[in-house]
C-alpha cells in the first residue's frame, strides 16, 4: 500500500515530537557546532555580518553563531512550537536574537538587509507546489544585499537513492521507538513515521515527503534565480557515527552570490 501524505504536512509536523525523534541531528550541540564552523568557514562570516537563519527551526544554528560573536542573527521559521522553544532558550540564556514567524516564500521583511542567508538542515523540498523552492530562493535573493551570499544545505539525492532503505528504526532512551517506512513516489521520497512509547502506546503516526535534489538541480535552482558563482560541495555529514539519520546522513552544501 502506498504511503499517503497530506499536502501541507509541514505546517504541523515540526513540534515537540519532532524534537524527540530527530534529536540525534537537531538537538546535538556538538554536531551543531561542527556545522556552524563549516558554515562560517565557507561563507567567510564576519562578526559584523547580518545573518538570516531561514527555516531555522528552534534556532540551534542562530544560537551557535551568537556564541561565536555573531550578534546580528535573525531566525525565521513557520513552526510556532519550534519558535517558542527558541524564545524560551533565548530568555533563559540571555541571547537576544530576533525571532520571526513567517512563510519562507514571503517573509515580509524589508529587502537588501542581510549579508548572509543560510537555509540549513535540509529545509527545501517540503512544500508540494512545484514553484515553492524557487519562491524561497528568490525571497532569499530579495533579502540579501548586493554581493551577499546564500548557503543551502540539502540531502544528496543521489546518495539517498543509492543507499535507499525502505525501513528504518531507532530507540530513544528506554521508552520510545521510532519506525520509518519509506518509498519513492514520482521523484519524491515519502515516509510514514510511527512513534511508539513502550509504556503508553502510539505517540505519532504521520507521513511526510520531500523532493530530492542532485548536484545539477541544486546548482540550477540557485543560478537560474539570481545567484552567480554557484558552487556545490558534496559529502557533508556532521555525524561522526554510522547510522541511518534519514535525510541528515549525507548532504550537499550549495553557495551562491547575489549578482
Amino acid at each position: 500500500m502506498s504511503i499517503h501524505v497530506k499536502q501541507n504536512w509541514w505546517e504541523t509536523l515540526f513540534d515537540e515530537t519532532y524534537l524527540l525523534t530527530d534529536a540525534r541531528s537537531v538537538c546535538d550541540d556538538d554536531l551543531t557546532r561542527r556545522e556552524v564552523e563549516l558554515i562560517c568557514e565557507i561563507l567567510d562570516i564576519r562578526r559584523d555580518h547580518r545573518i538570516l537563519d531561514l527555516c531555522g527551526g528552534h534556532g540551534r544554528h542562530s544560537f551557535a553563531l551568537y556564541s561565536r560573536g555573531n550578534r546580528n542573527c535573525t531566525l525565521v521559521d513557520y513552526s510556532e512550537c519550534l519558535l517558542r522553544k527558541a524564545r524560551e532558550h533565548g530568555v533563559k540564556h540571555g541571547i537576544p536574537i530576533k525571532i520571526i514567524r513567517a512563510d519562507a516564500r514571503g517573509t515580509g521583511l524589508r529587502p537588501d538587509q542581510f549579508d548572509r542567508v543560510c537555509i540549513l538542515g535540509n529545509s527545501l523540498g517540503y512544500i508540494s507546489e512545484d514553484d515553492a523552492d524557487v519562491m524561497i530562493i528568490r525571497e532569499a535573493l530579495r533579502l540579501l544585499r548586493s554581493g551577499g551570499r546564500i548557503l543551502v544545505d540539502v540531502a544528496d539525492g543521489d546518495y539517498v537513492l543509492e543507499s535507499f532503505n525502505p525501513v528504518a528504526w531507532h530507540e530513544i532512551g528506554e521508552d520510545t521507538v521510532v519506525c520509518r517506512q519509506r518509498e519513492m513516489q514520482e521523484g519524491q521520497l515519502c515516509a510514514r513515521e510511527l512513534v511508539l512509547s513502550k509504556g503508553n502506546g502510539l505517540v505519532r503516526d504521520e507521513s511526510y515527503s520531500i523532493r530530492l535534489f542532485n548536484k545539477q538541480v541544486i546548482r540550477s535552482l540557485l543560478s537560474e534565480n539570481g545567484f552567480v558563482s554557484v558552487m556545490v560541495h558534496k559529502g557533508f555529514s556532521a555525524h561522526e557515527l554510522n547510522g541511518d539519520y534519514g535525510f541528515m546522513n549525507n548532504r550537499m552544501v550549495a553557495i551562491g552570490v547575489k549578482g
